[in-house]
């Protein structure tokens, strides 16, 4: 299942390793050949381990009673941190468009 949801979201190894390279980064002390096999180590524990953590922060807060349900708190942090990026994004755009 965890796999599925990797390859959905465009977090896969493959993605995340076309990424770096159109950004033209890369990974200290490998090759660019091996970067999506070192990648693949690493992005399948990090997905569940977040997925463990949000899943279990949510549980939390619903098991204590939080004002408002934990899926609840959670979609609006979420909501809120989506908002700042786009505010952010669209200004450092505007700098740029002005030369600052």
């Amino acid at each position: 299942m965890c796999h599925i949801l990797i390859l959905v979201s465009g977090s896969s190894a493959t993605d995340v390793a076309k990424h770096l390279k159109e950004q033209q980064m890369m990974m200290l002390g490998h090759q660019e050949a091996t970067s999506e096999t070192e990648l693949n180590r690493y992005i399948p524990t990090a997905v569940a381990f977040g997925g463990i953590c949000i899943g279990a922060l949510t549980g939390l807060a619903d098991f204590t009673g939080a004002i408002g349900s934990g899926t609840g708190i959670l979609l609006a942090v979420t909501t809120i941190y989506h908002y700042y990026e786009t505010y952010e994004k669209e200004k450092a755009s505007q700098l740029a468009v002005f030369g600052f």
